[in-house]
């Protein structure tokens, strides 16, 4: 089947390798900025908004970061009041991290932001044709992951 299937390879590779996330990244960094937060910062309050008082391992398990990014990310949100770390009561080594009000009052602030900029990437794009590169997608990334 794909010896059939004539494709240009370098727009496959680029889709593949990150470019269209990456453009979308930046059209995002740029709509988040009139709320100096970070798409990578959006990714982790999304995360707290629907399950607040999880695991840093959790949050990375969630957004698909590794330990140190998590840290250095966590602490920033930390300098900006969005999010508190505390000691689990059962277990002192275990941080869970917070919500404070201000990372709370943020979603409905974000949510439109987000919205918009998903509604800019996604035009002239039916449903269908969504459903079907979701679906590809989802196939290639299980087909490729450790």
């Amino acid at each position: 089947m794909i010896e059939q299937f004539q494709f240009d390879i370098q727009l496959i590779f680029a889709i593949l390798n990150g470019k269209v996330s990456a453009a979308i990244n930046r059209k995002l960094y740029r709509n988040l900025r009139e709320l100096d937060i970070t798409p990578e910062q959006w990714t982790v309050l999304l995360s707290l908004w629907k399950q607040d008082g999880v695991t840093q391992q959790d949050l990375c398990n969630a957004t698909f970061k590794d330990k140190p990014s998590m840290t250095r990310l966590l602490d920033n949100m930390e300098r900006q009041h969005l999010v508190v770390r505390i000691s689990d009561k059962k277990d002192k080594r275990i941080n869970l991290i917070h919500l404070t009000k201000t990372g709370r009052e943020m979603e409905s602030r974000a949510n439109p932001i987000v919205e918009r900029t998903l509604q800019e990437a996604l035009k002239n794009i039916s449903l269908e044709e969504l459903e079907t590169a979701q679906e590809v997608l989802k196939k290639i990334f299980l087909n490729t992951k450790d």
